[in-house]
């Protein structure tokens, strides 16, 4: 018996073993690249002004559609404001702000502060439509064709160098 109990416990630790092992060599990095170059996911977002709600079938008529997570209580989406109010001033891009976890009051506080680069305004009041885009901070940018064709994503706030990327991909 005392054979048997000793087998179990010598299994039982080895496969603990096994499995912290095989753990350690797994990536844990959330890398969402998989998305660029496939369609984007059918969405269907709620407006942040009115009862609306945004559908891909809003987005075909663009030339290239820019899908901006931020909120008002995020540092860097301030600091990259200003590029989101520069690309908001080129005719073959419309931007879609979505609103991550946040209060409409302060998210409209936000964009009469700063002004407002969106020729869309949604929300996701709980994180739940942000999870379907891969987002997993904000703020993120995911930039689109006209046929819905997920061309580049950015993690992080927009700088110099992702606005004049952008501006490339608009041109050619």
């Amino acid at each position: 018996m005392q054979r048997i109990i000793k087998l179990i416990t010598v299994s039982l630790l080895v496969f603990i073993l096994g499995i912290f092992y095989l753990s350690l060599n797994r990536s844990s990095n959330y890398d969402t690249k998989f998305l660029v170059g496939n369609k984007l996911a059918d969405i269907e977002l709620k407006s942040l002004q009115s009862k609306e709600f945004f559908t891909n079938d809003d987005f075909k008529n663009n030339k290239y559609t820019l899908l901006n997570f931020w909120a008002s209580w995020c540092a860097p989406c301030r600091v990259e404001h200003p590029y989101l109010m520069m690309l908001s001033k080129n005719k073959d891009i419309k931007i879609l702000g979505i609103n991550f976890k946040d209060k409409k009051i302060n998210a409209l506080k936000f964009l009469e502060e700063l002004g407002n680069p969106y020729d869309y305004l949604a929300k996701d009041n709980n994180g739940k439509q942000s999870v379907n885009f891969g987002i997993y901070g904000i703020p993120e940018s995911i930039l689109i064709d006209s046929k819905l064709n997920i061309i580049k994503k950015i993690i992080g706030p927009l700088n110099e160098k992702d606005v004049k990327e952008i501006k490339e991909i608009i041109k050619s």
